[in-house]
């Protein structure tokens, strides 16, 4: 475990940013943050990087205190905020040299390298660049680091897609190199398919923790019958729940293994089955139902239909 939160907490005045935040992130793998703008997801970053104090609480990363250690905490941290402030009169290039002069274990040939993958020419003046390529500039940075901890706070904000790709296979090469990543994102998608675990955040509270390996196995049953439902068996009772039933009508879901859940559907009395994927957009709905209705979302995967015995 290389990052650790205890019921971390900040208030200011009667807002509570953070309440009880309790995360355990583990060595070598991608933990996402996802929550709207404003579910405290940046709050807790900084919070455990020391540029704010929380009010209760404790946070470590690598065994030292966030708080009482905070200059141990960032050597072993590399940071891209949200909003990277650079230097405006520099060229890109010389940016890089001197942030590479600046954080001796930032590789200088890795940011050039970096640079060209995300197809930035570093030529040109700061001021002159647009807002995309200042966010390519900081990532060619932050990127180069070698340390055990790189936290990334909205890292794919204002880029091309072609770009966001980019970065998200940088970030997996990272965590194949043994590199922890911790990615704040409120775009499902990236989190669905970069992320090992994720966290969704609401008004400053872990309001859920989910494996993304489990979220892939998770299906939604929807099944009518025409008979009772008989009992899950033994072998399948802890991976199946019913969510609701009513006169005919059940739907189930379950985190086994598809060919196992099918071979006890085959045996029950069937007017109709659809089986779909659950997918993070699903969980997310419901802890940010409002939220998720004006969301600029990926559709859920597709349905399986599959036709009943009697068809």
């Amino acid at each position: 475990m290389i990052v650790s939160s205890e019921n971390l907490s900040k208030s200011y005045g009667t807002f509570h940013a953070l309440s009880d935040c309790n995360i355990c992130v583990q060595s070598g793998e991608v933990f996402g943050l996802l929550g709207p703008n404003g579910a405290g997801k940046t709050t807790f970053l900084r919070t455990l990087l020391g540029f704010i104090k929380p009010t209760s609480g404790r946070a470590s990363i690598a065994g030292f205190d966030c708080v009482t250690q905070s200059v141990q905490t960032r050597q072993k941290t590399a940071y891209l905020p949200g909003e990277a402030r650079l230097f405006r009169r520099m060229r890109g290039h010389h940016v890089l040299d001197f942030f590479s002069r600046l954080r001796l274990d930032c590789d200088r040939s890795t940011c050039s390298k970096i640079a060209e993958r995300l197809q930035l020419d570093c030529q040109r003046q700061v001021s002159r660049m647009s807002t995309g390529m200042r966010q390519k500039l900081a990532l060619s940075m932050v990127l180069a680091i070698d340390c055990p901890l790189v936290i990334l706070d909205e890292p794919t904000a204002n880029l091309d897609p072609s770009a966001r790709a980019e970065v998200l296979e940088l970030v997996v090469e990272a965590r194949n190199m043994g590199r922890t990543i911790i990615f704040s994102s409120h775009v499902l998608s990236e989190i669905e398919s970069t992320c090992d675990r994720v966290v969704i955040m609401r008004t400053g509270h872990i309001a859920h923790e989910q494996s993304i390996a489990t979220l892939r196995r998770s299906h939604r049953i929807y099944a009518q019958l025409t008979g009772p439902l008989p009992s899950i068996p033994e072998s399948l009772a802890s991976s199946i729940s019913i969510v609701k039933k009513s006169a005919g009508d059940v739907v189930m879901e379950s985190t086994d293994s598809l060919t196992r859940v099918l071979d006890w559907l085959s045996g029950l009395p069937l007017s109709e089955l659809k089986i779909e994927p659950v997918g993070l957009a699903a969980v997310y709905d419901r802890y940010h139902r409002e939220d998720f209705r004006h969301h600029d979302t990926p559709s859920l995967p597709h349905r399986i239909s599959i036709p009943s015995q009697g068809a």
